[in-house]
């Protein structure tokens, strides 16, 4: 039963510190060399490896699925709008 409580404590401290959400704009910078995106209005968000940053420009209008984790917002999907 302890290991039980201990595995569901640490789900739900792990949930709370990182959750999904959504967030609309158009591209206003993508760097390369820090793997983020800023979308016009100044959010930014941070790419990791996986994505070909060839297929997004700046200018496009993209809805951006994400991860927010100690604070940081880690993209899941990037789509085109």
């Amino acid at each position: 039963m302890k290991a039980i409580s201990g595995a569901l404590a640490a789900l739900l401290l792990f949930a709370s510190s990182a959750y999904a959400a959504d967030a609309e704009g158009t591209i206003a910078k993508i760097d390369k060399s820090t793997m983020t995106l800023t979308l016009k209005g100044g959010e930014s968000f941070k790419l990791s490896e996986e994505f070909a940053l060839e297929d997004y420009s700046e200018g496009m209008d993209v809805t951006i699925s994400y991860d927010e984790i100690n604070g940081e917002k880690i993209v899941l999907q990037i789509i085109p709008d």
